[in-house]
């Protein structure tokens, strides 16, 4: 059985460009404060550890990394806790079945014990109702943008302190 579980989304390693990404609305930097790929990789990976420990469980929703799959490799192997995959639109499931990087890859996850439905985006609410039955819908995708209305709750990194969030923190049952 796992001590805690955490849920963590778009950490986007090795993005080189997400540096410069900017609000469209605001014009701000998506990810300000980093000056090279090196410091928010490490930042990243500094948070992750403050919090998870060795004999946790973390579903990452998704968009895991970019670039060159290699270079991903160590990364990974510095993050503690088992780890589980909810897929996102930058993710190759076949590398990551190829090095057994999660134990678990699958679209999307209730956890109805905890009240909670996970996917990488947010569930259109018609989708929400037919899959949930009142779950709330912790998902990622949209990085700093606000949730729809309703039961959502983002866990991108950006609204995160790029920090996984423990799933009692989360929890609606």
């Amino acid at each position: 059985m796992f001590r805690d579980i955490w849920i963590v989304s778009d950490t986007h390693f090795n993005h080189k460009n997400i540096l410069n990404f900017r609000n469209r609305e605001t014009g701000k930097l998506v990810r300000p404060g980093f000056h090279t790929l090196e410091d928010m990789n490490e930042h990243i990976i500094d948070r992750w550890n403050s919090v998870v420990k060795k004999g946790d469980l973390v579903y990452h929703l998704g968009d895991v990394f970019f670039g060159p799959q290699e270079n991903y490799l160590p990364i990974h192997k510095r993050l503690r806790g088992s780890k589980k995959l909810i897929i996102g639109n930058h993710d190759n499931v076949r590398f990551f079945a190829k090095y057994e990087l999660f134990g678990k890859i699958q679209i999307w996850e209730p956890l109805q014990k905890y009240g909670i439905l996970l996917s990488h985006i947010p569930l259109h609410k018609d989708q929400l109702k037919r899959e949930s039955n009142g779950l709330l819908n912790v998902h990622g995708h949209i990085h700093e943008k606000p949730s729809p209305e309703g039961p959502y709750r983002c866990v991108c990194v950006e609204q995160t302190n790029y920090t996984p969030v423990n799933i009692d923190e989360l929890r609606t049952t």
